[in-house]
């Protein structure tokens, strides 16, 4: 196998495939990327069994072949070489040489038998269109609220509903709940449930690949899922099981609206949080009363207090919020303002849009003295 191309392309296109490897296996061939040289087309893929990514690029190639490469080598010595063309042979003991200007590796390969079968979709996979900066919006306003336990089972995924005129993308962790929604029309109906560690991947993917091609394609069938974009691939291993019914814990009513600037309360929470941080508990205060929001947090080393005006429709309301949860949904959120809507102090507070229901998130509160 022998081909050559420019340092920069290559790296890049090294890293997309990287975010497929695992340090966490006892399998030398998890660890490694294989490169596939077809044609003028270098093909590189890279599985930890839960995803598999491929990304194709052109190359100048005397001589096809195929390899597997230890990931964070090989990728190490690409991304140290200089900006100009770098050379790649490999021998039929799977010896395999890097040269670059004054620059010329050899390390150990292997046999690219060993790598695990990826891009086998069923026939009668299903598909649907996507624009792939909304994918990314919709992960990102999501993932983040699945549970990161891996014994808390199907909550660290995420739920993908895919209906004839919207696509639904939920996340819960038992603290807190993420709803984002986006208008499509789409030609078929499916409910999958994607690992959110692996849905964060792609999220990141998805900003790294090519934006001259604007949409990419979905394909489901039975066990996994398949997102083609630009010349990346990458397929998705689904998680088997019933997910949370999230529509019967939004509540149905609420005695206390509040309008408030997002900004204003980010900023205002996250300077609240520098004590609650040092208290070790996180906790933050919210009184509402008329037209005034009062945080407040406290710890041995200090209190804060901040105040942040608001419109408010209901009775006066005192209630305690792990502050990192409240500022990970006001982060996500693009609006100048938002709406909360209230209950009692131990029921969840549910935050939306001032109109509309392209997102809704549920934040379970702190029982206070």
């Amino acid at each position: 196998m022998k081909f050559s191309c420019d340092q920069q392309k290559l790296s890049k296109a090294l890293n997309i495939v990287s975010r497929a490897v695992t340090s966490r296996t006892t399998m030398p061939v998890l660890k490694g990327i294989l490169l596939e040289v077809r044609e003028g087309k270098l093909t590189m893929s890279a599985s930890d069994l839960d995803i598999s990514i491929q990304n194709t690029i052109d190359v100048d190639s005397p001589e096809d072949g195929s390899v597997i490469v230890m990931a964070k080598l090989f990728g190490d010595i690409i991304r140290k070489l200089p900006s100009t063309d770098v050379k790649v042979i490999c021998d039929d003991e799977y010896n395999v040489t890097v040269k670059c200007m004054n620059s010329n590796f050899k390390i150990m390969g292997m046999s690219a038998d060993e790598f695990p079968s990826i891009n086998t979709l069923e026939e009668e996979s299903r598909f649907a269109e996507f624009d792939k900066d909304v994918l990314r919006s919709m992960i990102e306003k999501t993932s983040f609220a699945a549970s990161i336990d891996e014994s808390r089972g199907i909550i660290t995924g995420v739920l993908i509903e895919i209906e004839n005129d919207q696509i639904n993308m939920v996340a819960i962790d038992g603290y807190r709940m993420a709803i984002n929604r986006k208008n499509k029309v789409n030609p078929q109906q499916k409910k999958i449930i994607v690992s959110a560690r692996t849905l964060t991947d792609i999220g990141r993917i998805l900003g790294e690949t090519d934006s001259s091609e604007k949409t990419g394609t979905l394909y489901l069938s039975s066990k996994k899922a398949v997102l083609r974009m630009d010349n990346v691939q990458a397929e998705m291993k689904l998680m088997e099981g019933e997910f949370i019914g999230y529509r019967d814990i939004i509540p149905r009513e609420s005695k206390i609206i509040m309008k408030v600037n997002r900004g204003m309360l980010l900023e205002s929470i996250e300077r609240a949080s520098l004590l609650s941080r040092a208290g070790k508990n996180n906790l933050i205060r919210m009184n509402i009363q008329d037209t005034i929001m009062t945080l407040t947090s406290n710890s041995d080393e200090g209190n804060v207090r901040e105040e942040i005006p608001v419109t408010k429709e209901g009775e006066d309301l005192t209630i305690g919020f792990n502050a990192q949860y409240v500022i990970d949904v006001l982060k996500a959120v693009e609006d100048d303002e938002v709406k909360m809507l209230f209950n009692t102090p131990v029921n969840p507070c549910l935050i939306q849009p001032l109109s509309g229901d392209e997102y809704e998130y549920l934040v379970l509160p702190v029982r206070i003295n």
